[in-house]
């Protein structure tokens, strides 16, 4: 990592690195200096807050989670899952997401060989709809990417076929999660009862 360059006094750096004398520049370059800097600064205030704000919130809902579960002597493991909570009134909601994005590994290959050993082996007046819609899960898009709503969607299906069920084995086996984001959204109800979000979004305010 370079150090940071000694900018002498009387010079401001420019965007290539080179070295200016300040009486060399307009005055209205240095005012927009001033105002980009100064603005700047205050975001990065505003984005703290936010950060602050975020983990506030997340605890103070996590506390109560644990606070309910208690009065029914309930414990969960980890802090998963979505809920939504009112005010005694009904005026405002909350409402926590916890988005996972997953991946399947090689695991799903193994699930889709016996799939297809399922669909061959039921008999020809089956469902040739479902079959379809089983096919199609395992079509990729234009990435080459599987869609993970339509495998997870075969899980739904309640079949007593043994390779299904181990199909269906493989697929929960298969899946890794890679990257989880954590949401957490406020609403107050208007005039006409519908729930109106609190934006926190900068181009919202």
């Amino acid at each position: 990592m370079n150090a940071p360059v000694q900018i002498p006094e009387g010079f401001r750096q420019d965007s290539k690195g080179r070295l200016v004398p300040e009486d060399t520049i307009k005055p209205i370059d240095l005012v927009r200096d001033e105002s980009v800097i100064d603005l700047i600064g205050q975001a990065k205030q505003a984005q703290e807050h936010l950060k602050k704000f975020k983990a506030i919130a997340f605890a103070e809902i996590t506390a109560f989670i644990d606070l309910s579960l208690k009065q029914f002597d309930v414990h969960i493991g980890g802090n998963k899952g979505n809920i939504t909570l009112y005010s005694f009134d009904g005026k405002y909601k909350i409402i926590r997401q916890i988005q996972d994005t997953i991946r399947f590994d090689e695991r799903l290959q193994a699930a889709k060989i016996l799939i297809d050993e399922c669909i061959q082996s039921w008999s020809v007046d089956s469902n040739n709809y479902l079959k379809a819609l089983i096919l199609e899960a395992f079509q990729v898009d234009k990435e080459g990417k599987i869609s993970t709503g339509r495998v997870l969607g075969l899980r739904r299906h309640d079949f007593d076929d043994p390779k299904w069920l181990k199909a269906m084995d493989a697929i929960a086996e298969s899946i890794n999660i890679v990257d989880s984001k954590r949401y957490v959204r406020f609403y107050e109800r208007d005039s006409e009862g519908k729930y109106q979000a609190i934006s926190l979004d900068f181009a919202n305010v």
